[in-house]
């Protein structure tokens, strides 16, 4: 049985992220103790505080978001014995940097730092904003590029993520408003056209952390944001493909596609939260993506959630 480990990306950060799972899990509460060391600052206040609202800053956002999934992690590995592994482990974005924790390619250490340059590095020289488009990526490809945008996320058959400048995506959202009226278009809260040629800067100075960070062959099967596809054992090869990811679309929907393929029973998602409320009423940030995506399949996979107290609990019982 093929058991799947997915960690969500930027827009599942939350004011509150982590509080419950410390006052419950004397293991979370190291992972932050240890983040605090490594980062050089609070994260733990960061993330439970959200002083001047700067969790929402790209460089502050990134590591809080990666702690609070091996927060969430290391809390169910406790409750479940470590009985509950992974055969394959997948990211969206800034998420796949966790995926490689949980194969043990990279540290905790290691990947907090590699995301601490990320994320400053994507605040600092990051450019432009983004669209999601219900709309498959050959429909609204051409329209993008009639605008001077590019596609950032193929998300969904039926979910596409755009960058582009401000002016430029508001020019491509009106044409489709007229065009498509019954497509929707979702302005996100970002720093910078992610993933697109608007990182090229980022991307470059990236490139060195990457290539100086320490890391191992996987222990099992990560999947690539940049190919769709899955990684191998050069680690050459993984830091090449984190460095393009910067510059080119999360292929999100094809990641899924080619884990299923191998037949996957069951998915465990990680960590962040969307919606209103507390830790405890937060839903998870990439449960309708992957519901969708087994919809047609038979056996259909479970879907569990481990995001908060209740459900690192639920998900062990």
């Amino acid at each position: 049985m093929n058991t799947l480990y997915v960690f969500p990306g930027q827009g599942s950060q939350y004011e509150g992220m982590g509080k419950d799972i410390c006052e419950a899990y004397d293991v979370a509460a190291r992972v932050y103790e240890q983040a605090n060391d490594v980062l050089g600052y609070d994260i733990r206040d960061m993330s439970f505080n959200n002083p001047g609202d700067e969790l929402n800053l790209t460089r502050n956002t990134q590591p809080a978001l990666l702690t609070h999934h091996v927060a969430c992690l290391e809390a169910f590995r406790e409750r479940t014995g470590g009985g509950v592994e992974p055969t394959i482990t997948a990211g969206h974005s800034l998420g796949e940097y966790t995926a490689l924790v949980a194969a043990n390619a990279l540290t905790f250490d290691t990947a907090l730092r590699l995301v601490q340059t990320r994320g400053q590095l994507m605040g600092e020289h990051g450019e432009g904003e983004m669209t999601a488009f219900m709309m498959a990526v050959d429909e609204i490809r051409p329209l993008a590029e009639r605008f001077n945008c590019a596609i950032s996320a193929c998300n969904q058959p039926q979910q596409t993520v755009v960058g582009g400048s401000s002016a430029d995506l508001e020019k491509l959202e009106a044409h489709v408003a007229e065009a498509f009226p019954r497509k929707r278009a979702i302005r996100l809260k970002t720093e910078g056209a992610f993933h697109t040629s608007y990182m090229d800067k980022a991307a470059g100075l990236f490139k060195e952390a990457l290539c100086d960070a320490d890391m191992r062959a996987p222990g099992v099967r990560v999947l690539s944001n940049y190919t769709g596809g899955f990684h191998g054992d050069d680690t050459g090869e993984i830091k090449e493909r984190l460095y393009l990811q910067l510059r080119h679309p999360v292929m999100w929907d094809a990641n899924l596609r080619a884990a299923f393929d191998e037949g996957v029973a069951r998915v465990y998602e990680f960590g962040g939260g969307i919606g209103s409320g507390g830790p405890g009423e937060k839903r998870p940030n990439l449960e309708g993506m992957i519901k969708k995506a087994v919809r047609s399949l038979d056996p259909r996979p479970e879907y569990v959630p481990v995001i908060n107290a209740g459900t690192i609990e639920a998900a062990a019982g």
